[in-house]
């Protein structure tokens, strides 16, 4: 099953989380299409997937900034040392903001739902894990 966008319950899970919880990481687990899935009537130019979230990504810098987030990681994908072999990744990208709050404003911000169309037409799945940080690993400033 490919999933592209969040099903009501996971949003619903999303929305009763403390919105005021922060710092919050969110990883992107990102796989493109070969051809990006606009609709016929978008007026969007053919493109690949990745040229696709190419668009997206230039015209999100300006809503992450505004809702005061950063990517803080980004690296593609050599190999799946454990996991299913099925699923591969093209690039996973970690984005922090200061809280849910602003996350959650910006993703129903009507303006970011304009833009959103370039995502969802340039993937293929992905996954979108929400985390918050959990502090310094023992041993790991060794």
């Amino acid at each position: 099953m490919m999933h592209i966008e969040p099903v009501p319950e996971q949003f619903r899970a999303l929305l009763a989380l403390d919105q005021s919880t922060g710092p919050v990481e969110m990883i992107n687990m990102l796989r493109y299409r070969e051809h990006a899935a606009y609709a016929p009537d978008s007026g969007h130019a053919p493109c690949s997937g990745l040229e696709a979230y190419l668009r997206y990504g230039l015209a999100v810098q300006a809503f992450l900034d505004r809702a005061g987030a950063r990517v803080v990681w980004h690296g593609r994908q050599l190999l799946m040392l454990i996991g299913p072999d099925d699923k591969q990744w093209d690039d996973v990208l970690i984005v922090r903001y200061p809280d849910l709050r602003a996350f959650v404003g910006m993703i129903t911000d009507p303006a970011y739902l304009e833009i959103a169309v370039h995502r969802s037409a340039a993937l293929e799945d992905s996954r979108l894990i929400v985390t918050t940080p959990a502090g310094v690993v023992a041993g790991a400033a060794d």
